[in-house]
C-alpha cells in the first residue's frame, strides 16, 4: 500500500500537480453459514481499491481504480492531472489549501482476538453446535447460525508528507431458528433479526453472544408461536426493546423523509412510482 501511494504521488508531481493526495484501501470479508449442523456457505473475498486526488492550476482533479498496481498508479495521476486541467478552464479562484500541518498516524479497532485468526474450524464447529441444540426442539424444521467478519484497511498519503493508516474490523454473530407444523410457520432468532449482532470488534463478540447458549431457549421460543393466541385487535400500551425501537424509527420516521419521497418521486426495490 505504501508503494502504490508513493508511485501515485510521485507521477502526480511528476505530470505538474502542485498538491496530491492518495487514499489506498485493501478490504477483505468472511461470511461462514450452518444449516442443521451442516456447512451451507463459506463465502471469502478481498479487494484493493487506489483514488488519486490532485490540484493543477489551481482545480482539483481526481481519477480511481478498482484494479490498483504500480501501473494503475502512475495512470491515475496522469488522468487526475487532465482532469484538474480541464477544470482549471472553468474556475472562479484557485483552491486554496488549509495551512494545517500534515499528521502521521495509524489506528485500529480495538481488538481482544482478531476473528482473522480465528480457524475456520473453530468456527464451524461453533455453529454446529449452535444449531445442534436448536435441533433439540422437534418442532424445528431449519436451524442456521452464520458468522461475518469483515476489514479494511486505508492508508491516506499527500505530498505535504501526512501518513495516515487505519485498520477497521467488524464482527456480526446470529441465529435463527425455524419451527413448523400441518398449519403454520414461525420463528425466532437472536440476538436480533437481519442476521444478527454486528458491532466494530473482534471474536470477543462472539464470545459475548454465546449463540449456543441461547440456542435452545430460541428454538424453543418458536415453537411456542406455532400454538399461542392471536394478539387481540385493539389499542393497547407496548413496551418495545431496543432493536425493535430503532427499526420502528427507521420505518416510521427515516424513510417518508427521504428526498424522493418528500420530492414525490419516490424510487425504491419496485422501481421509480410514475
Amino acid at each position: 500500500m505504501q508503494e502504490l501511494a508513493d508511485r501515485a504521488l510521485n507521477a502526480a508531481q511528476l505530470a505538474g500537480a502542485t498538491y496530491a493526495d492518495a487514499r489506498v484501501v485493501e478490504s477483505r470479508s468472511q461470511l461462514v453459514e450452518v444449516k442443521n449442523r451442516r456447512p451451507s456457505a463459506l463465502q471469502e473475498s478481498a479487494s484493493l481499491g487506489l483514488g488519486v486526488r490532485v490540484i493543477v492550476d489551481g482545480a482539483w482533479g481526481f481519477a480511481a481504480s478498482a484494479s490498483a498496481d504500480m501501473a494503475e498508479a502512475e495512470r491515475c495521476a496522469a488522468l487526475a492531472c487532465r482532469i484538474a486541467r480541464a477544470s482549471a478552464r472553468f474556475r472562479l479562484q484557485p483552491v486554496v489549501l488549509s495551512p494545517l500541518a500534515p499528521h502521521r498516524a495509524t489506528w485500529q479497532t480495538p481488538l481482544t482476538r482478531d476473528p482473522f485468526e480465528v480457524s475456520l474450524a473453530d468456527k464451524i464447529d461453533l455453529l454446529v453446535r449452535t444449531t445442534g441444540a436448536m435441533q433439540t426442539e422437534k418442532a424445528i424444521t431449519v436451524a442456521q447460525a452464520g458468522l461475518h467478519f469483515w476489514e479494511e484497511r486505508k492508508l491516506f498519503a499527500s505530498s505535504e508528507g501526512a501518513r495516515i493508516e487505519q485498520r477497521i474490523v467488524h464482527s456480526g454473530a446470529g441465529l435463527c431458528a425455524y419451527a413448523r407444523d400441518q398449519n403454520d410457520l414461525q420463528w425466532r432468532s437472536y440476538p436480533n433479526s437481519f442476521g444478527g449482532q454486528y458491532e466494530s470488534a473482534g471474536w470477543e463478540l462472539v464470545e459475548r453472544l454465546d449463540l449456543p447458549g441461547h440456542a435452545a431457549e430460541t428454538a424453543a421460543t418458536a415453537a411456542a408461536l406455532l400454538t399461542a393466541p392471536q394478539c387481540p385487535a385493539g389499542e393497547r400500551s407496548i413496551i418495545l426493546d431496543g432493536p425493535q425501537m430503532s427499526l420502528q424509527i427507521h420505518e416510521s420516521c427515516g424513510h417518508p423523509t427521504e428526498l424522493d419521497r418528500v420530492l414525490g418521486h419516490e424510487a425504491n426495490f419496485a422501481g421509480p412510482r410514475s
